[in-house]
């Protein structure tokens, strides 16, 4: 009996610090998850925020394009205007 009891005092703290780092091995796998799982959505917005900024440029330009026709199309009708007077 004092052998069984020799090695269940042995065994449980032994026991106990594998449990410790198994524990401490297991949170750090789950933190490297959750950080690469962040840095994924922060690359995904990065590249929303790129295409949206791409596209804005794209409209701006085409509203620069049809606002300089209407200058020229209403420098064409002053001009129109100045003359008929």
């Amino acid at each position: 009996m004092s052998e069984h009891v020799f090695l269940i005092t042995i065994g449980l703290p032994l026991a106990t610090v594998l449990l410790i780092f198994g524990m401490k091995y297991v949170a750090a796998i789950a933190q490297a998850k959750a950080r690469l799982a962040s840095e994924e959505a922060y690359r995904q917005l990065a590249a929303q925020a790129a295409a949206a900024q791409t596209e804005t440029a794209a409209a701006l330009a085409a509203v620069n394009a049809h606002l300089a026709e209407l200058k020229t199309r209403v420098a064409a009708i002053e001009k129109m205007l100045r003359d008929v007077e």
